[in-house]
């Protein structure tokens, strides 16, 4: 099929398309480098923080199952334009929120917001490039993609080193404003449906529903006891509303997945690919800005910078990668970044507050080389063989699986980074005994230091004391980290066990 649009009607319609996405994208990322500021704002763990990206992916993979049926309801331009104006005021909200669940619940509706938009953004491509064309269209949507995932974090360094880190809810409305104005004067009208197709409504609560119980537990089961009664009323009412959601898969009319695809060994192995790669992937984003500024000590907009050269590498080769999903078999370059990606993570497992800025700038750059050779064909593989008719709901499917594959991933690794830091702090604080020499020689050493300073005896002691206590809890931070990053490892192996179940075709 041919486009109907002119060159400037197509690059006006692409841009405010981008221009949207682009900023979705970057307000999910941008809030891990305020990790640290959020825990000390609200006095809140690991655990709790990153609700903040797990909820918003989460939340941004069930928009996604609704985007069709609200275009077809309301219209091309209109979803458009509500969604981004849902977005903008959920970030003022983020901006004044008097708590930390208010935060959530607005970072929540940013989710929402922003898995609308993303097909959108995708069929508003397909209209306006024409066929010979489209494969430009998808490269300029994957690089944007893979760049906002480092701008984020270094605009949100920036703004939190220069201001207040609220105010990093409120770096995006001016390109919301812009990506609204582009939309309303430039995006392709799809007019509403007069009979719109059935939407599995019952089907569509049931999955919201599982997925926010699912990372309330994730996020506060270590503030509020995994055995306790709250827990076990969530767990339950996740796992009822599993079999519900089942169940209402198998009725008779409109569904949100077919159940059918299951059946297909291969598109599962691609699926459970999909969804680990995505787990360690988000969980890898996540963790950089985190580390950078309680490991290293860097200030944010250092540990927000980190990211940003390796996202535009990985961007900037984007193209090249998706060339090579048509010349080389899919297994070999699944192979090949997949080793990438393992060996980038576990490179991390040694790195500490003396670890060189550009060892880790490196790793990191290693990294989203792995993920640019990986992308292309692991969202292509599982599709390869499917039937004509089940290709759309397929890619739907997908699509869901690496970005709720993506949040589970840092909910798991925030639950894990809080254990491993306790662990290791508790075993350090035990050992420090009037019996362990090397205690003992530490705090002659300071109390030395401190004399020489002139401050009185009973404040060397306990100025000694407390330095103790700092290098205590800085060495529980740097293992706790490595022991994160060896976790991360693990799911980007397991993430390419399923290459053995993959249809020969892509080998």
């Amino acid at each position: 099929m041919q486009s109907t649009f002119s060159p400037v009607e197509t690059w006006l319609a692409t841009i405010a398309g981008l221009t949207a996405f682009f900023t979705a994208l970057f307000t999910a990322s941008m809030v891990n480098v305020a990790v640290p500021s959020v825990m000390g704002s609200f006095g809140v763990g690991q655990s709790q923080a990153q609700l903040l990206l797990s909820t918003f992916l989460a939340m941004n993979s069930t928009g996604l199952l609704a985007s069709s049926w609200a275009v077809a309801r309301f219209g091309q331009r209109e979803v458009f334009l509500g969604a981004l104006l849902m977005f903008g005021l959920a970030g003022i909200c983020c901006f004044a929120a008097p708590n930390f669940d208010f935060l959530v619940i607005a970072r929540v509706t940013q989710g929402f917001a922003a898995g609308l938009l993303q097909p959108l953004i995708m069929l508003v491509l397909m209209q306006v490039f024409p066929d010979h064309k489209r494969g430009l269209a998808l490269a300029m949507f994957a690089m944007g993609v893979t760049a906002a995932v480092g701008v984020g974090p270094a605009v949100g360094g920036l703004i939190i080193e220069t201001y207040e880190w609220q105010l990093i809810f409120l770096a995006p409305i001016p390109f919301t404003a812009l990506a609204i104005v582009l939309g309303f004067l430039f995006l392709p009208g799809l007019a509403r449906q007069s009979r719109p197709p059935a939407f599995d409504w019952l089907g569509f609560v049931l999955v919201n529903v599982v997925v926010f119980l699912w990372f309330m537990v994730l996020g506060n089961g270590q503030r509020w006891g995994w055995s306790s009664d709250t827990v076990l009323l969530c767990m339950s009412a996740v796992f009822a509303g599993l079999i519900g959601f089942y169940w209402s898969q198998r009725r008779a009319g409109p569904t949100l997945v077919d159940l059918n695809l299951f059946r297909n060994r291969a598109y599962v192995a691609g699926l459970v690919m999909i969804f680990f790669f995505g787990f360690g992937t988000l969980a890898t984003v996540y963790a950089f800005p985190i580390f950078g500024q309680i490991v290293q000590n860097f200030p944010p907009v250092t540990a927000g910078v980190l990211l940003l050269p390796a996202s535009i590498f990985a961007a900037a080769i984007m193209p090249l990668t998706g060339r090579a999903t048509d010349v080389f078999p899919h297994r070999t370059l699944l192979a090949v970044g997949g080793l990438i990606s393992v060996v980038s993570v576990f490179a991390l497992a040694i790195a500490d507050a003396n670890t060189h800025f550009w060892y880790v700038a490196m790793v990191l750059l290693l990294s989203r080389v792995g993920s640019a050779i990986v992308t292309p064909p692991m969202m292509a593989a599982p599709l390869l063989g499917l039937p004509a008719s089940q290709m759309q709901r397929g890619a739907g499917l997908t699509n869901f699986a690496v970005i709720f594959g993506g949040s589970n991933g840092v909910g798991f690794y925030a639950l894990v980074l809080e254990k491993r830091i306790e662990f290791h702090a508790s075993h350090f604080g035990w050992t420090q005994t009037p019996g362990n020499e090397g205690a003992r020689e530490f705090l002659r050493g300071a109390t030395t230091i401190l004399k020489e300073s002139g401050l009185a005896d009973l404040e060397r002691a306990g100025v000694a004391i407390g330095h103790l206590r700092q290098v205590v809890i800085a060495q529980a931070n740097t293992l706790g980290f490595q022991d994160g990053f060896v976790f991360i490892g693990v799911s980007f192996i397991i993430a390419f066990i399923p290459l053995l179940w993959l249809r020969s075709k892509t080998g």
